[in-house]
């Protein structure tokens, strides 16, 4: 195991630049993964680690040695694609070792390696089975065991769970975050999925447009977003903006475009126009006869039904759309007139910067 510490790493493709003066550690042992979306350089970001792609300036160290001038392989990191990448015509014992042979292992440290691989991911009885006789979840849990038997200092992840189906993805995850338990390797994982970071890592880097957004761990990311596009990435459904004109200092009131008003306990004094954000757990449907001067009435659309809560997607008076939760058992129906209240302690406020002012706890 080993730690990972970029410091002033900058990547550009021609004129495109992609990672911007980015430094970042991550801890022997840890599970750090990379969210974003699609074109915020986080896979550029791994690959730069893995040697796959140059760094053009900065450094790269990887257990206390300086690695940005090293070939991938001497580099003591381990890969796993989005795609297997196995050969077709080998069994999984041979698909595992070939690397191994290549670089001229004795055939008994080989089996060793790969026998203790397959007992880490409970695949012992696969062995002499080649790709094509193994669903997906097998398939990739073998490129996982190519990767356990280099013994690496750290395990690399690209999207290794895309070509998945739901389910088996969700079974993956729960084999991976296992795995990590287990061995206590530093891995780095990277995904476009917010729930596989949520599940998975000790710590979420949150990338956007060549920099880190936040990093942190799972619930402080969800629950103090640092940025509006934190808030609005991570999060399913997303975090609701509405705008507000704020008052009052400390102890202030939002006035919503309806007309509504409700007052906010910040950890920052602020006033003047912003985005309050509130996820829809922050919002209930209430009953009508418990409303209060701060009730918002709206119109409820689609209701979506999940078993343990039901979300109701609602129009304000002034236009503006926001999601509120309910009970699973919640008898609301589309074009409804429902009533909500809104959560003062789960309020977010965000200024045209993006930055975040959290409501106090």
């Amino acid at each position: 195991m080993a730690d990972i510490e970029l410091a002033n790493v900058s990547k550009s493709f021609g004129n495109v630049q992609v990672i911007d003066n980015l430094s970042l550690t991550v801890n022997s042992g840890e599970l750090v993964v990379f969210l974003g979306p699609s074109g915020s350089g986080k896979s550029t970001l791994l690959r730069m680690i893995a040697g796959l792609e140059t760094i053009d300036r900065g450094t790269l160290t990887i257990g206390g040695r300086r690695s940005e001038h090293l070939a991938p392989g001497q580099r003591g990191v381990a890969m796993v694609f989005q795609n297997y990448a196995l050969y077709p015509h080998m069994t999984v014992r041979e698909n595992m070792a070939f690397g191994l042979h290549n670089i001229g292992m004795p055939a008994d440290e080989i089996e060793r390696r790969v026998q203790d691989a397959a007992r880490i991911l409970e695949m012992g009885e696969l062995l002499e089975r080649r790709p094509s006789e193994l669903s997906g979840g097998q398939r990739q849990r073998v490129a996982i065991g190519r990767a356990i038997v280099k013994v690496p200092k750290a395990f690399l992840f690209d999207e290794p769970l895309s070509n998945l189906d739901a389910a088996l993805r969700a079974r993956t995850r729960v084999e991976l975050a296992e795995l990590h338990q287990r061995i206590k390797a530093t891995m780095i994982y990277v995904t476009h999925d917010q729930t596989e970071a949520m599940t998975l890592a000790d710590r979420i880097v949150v990338l956007n447009d060549r920099k880190i957004e936040q990093i942190g761990t799972p619930m402080e990311v969800y629950l103090k977003p640092a940025s509006r596009f934190v808030a609005g990435f991570v999060g399913s459904p997303g975090m609701n903006f509405v705008r507000a004109d704020i008052s009052g200092g400390d102890r202030a009131i939002a006035r919503l475009g309806d007309g509504t008003s409700m007052p906010l306990y910040l950890d920052n004094p602020v006033s003047g126009s912003y985005e309050l954000g509130i996820r829809p757990e922050g919002i209930r449907v209430v009953d009508p006869g418990k409303r209060n001067a701060a009730t918002i009435r709206a119109k409820a659309g689609v209701v979506e039904r999940l078993g343990e809560r039901t979300l109701v997607y609602c129009t304000l008076k002034d236009g503006t759309e926001v999601i509120a939760q309910d009970s699973g058992r919640s008898d609301v129906s589309p074009g409804d007139d429902v009533d909500l209240d809104f959560d003062p302690s789960a309020v977010h406020l965000f200024d045209q910067s993006g930055q975040a002012y959290h409501a106090r706890n």
